[in-house]
């Protein structure tokens, strides 16, 4: 009997010591997980009216939310009496290790996290960054895709896209194709302008705001250079750029205005 009333004993002050503790870590936990929850709403209901790209929404969310729950779990066991600081040390420990092994790969996802918000490009963008040129296929959370006018795949670090520059041909909405066309000296200036700008208004691809613009580029060593100047859609832009350097071939040629080439002049001496 004097055992068994020792156990109770034992077993009331047990209760009488941790019984809160344990309480209160019980509602500490499921009051904090109702909060986690409403917060992951909310910030997820606020991405989806800022328009972020659903990777970096899906991740994003991840993070918070595994992040608010680290935290809660350390507040519960610190509620229960257990002493934290060693595991914060821990955790702090391999967070340091693992961001030291990961440096590169750490650099990539924020200059990912950047374009994603701040969006400087998106995706069927064509852009210029890092010396390559192509159209945006697929932006990741550490890479950006892109395709080469020459149809080859183009991956690029987000890091280095993020603290470059980078040349948007597709945001304004309209681009300019910057041509040049050369005639010869005997040729009247007046009317290969008329010639070059009726080929530039002739094409449909061609927009009328900005007007296109045809004027003496230069005084070269043979020819007459001529700055052939259209506007038009970003998606039209290698379209434009190849009739225009057809069609004023073709109109030069019907208006009788010679385009100079080199060529040698055969000298019959007498005998």
């Amino acid at each position: 009997m004097e055992n068994a009333q020792v156990w109770i004993d034992k077993g009331i002050d047990f209760i009488t010591e941790y019984g809160p503790k344990v309480i209160g870590a019980i509602l500490i936990y499921m009051i904090g997980s109702w909060i986690i929850k409403k917060l992951a709403g909310v910030l997820k209901k606020v991405m989806a009216k800022g328009s972020y790209d659903e990777s970096l929404q899906r991740f994003l969310l991840n993070l918070v939310t595994w992040g608010l729950k680290i935290f809660l779990i350390i507040t519960v066991i610190s509620t229960l009496g257990v002493e934290t600081t060693s595991l914060a040390a821990v955790i702090a420990a391999a967070g340091l290790a693992v961001g030291l092994a990961l440096q590169g790969s750490l650099s990539n996802f924020a200059g990912g996290v950047l374009i994603m918000i701040f969006k400087p490009y998106k995706i069927g963008d064509l852009i210029e960054g890092q010396g390559v040129l192509g159209v945006v296929k697929e932006i990741e959370i550490f890479t950006t895709k892109l395709v080469s006018p020459e149809n080859k795949l183009i991956i690029v670090p987000n890091g280095a896209m993020a603290n470059g520059n980078i040349v948007n041909y597709t945001a304004e909405g309209k681009i300019r194709v910057d041509t040049v066309i050369g005639v010869g000296y005997n040729e009247d200036i007046k009317k290969t302008k008329e010639v070059l700008m009726n080929v530039l208004t002739s094409n449909e691809l061609v927009l009328k705001d900005p007007a296109p613009s045809v004027n003496v580029m230069e005084l070269a060593d043979s020819s007459v250079n001529f700055a052939v100047r259209p506007f038009c859609k970003p998606e039209h832009y290698w379209d434009v750029y190849f009739a225009t350097y057809e069609d004023c071939k073709l109109a030069l040629d019907k208006a009788g205005i010679e385009i100079p080439y080199p060529h040698s002049v055969e000298i019959h001496k007498e005998a």
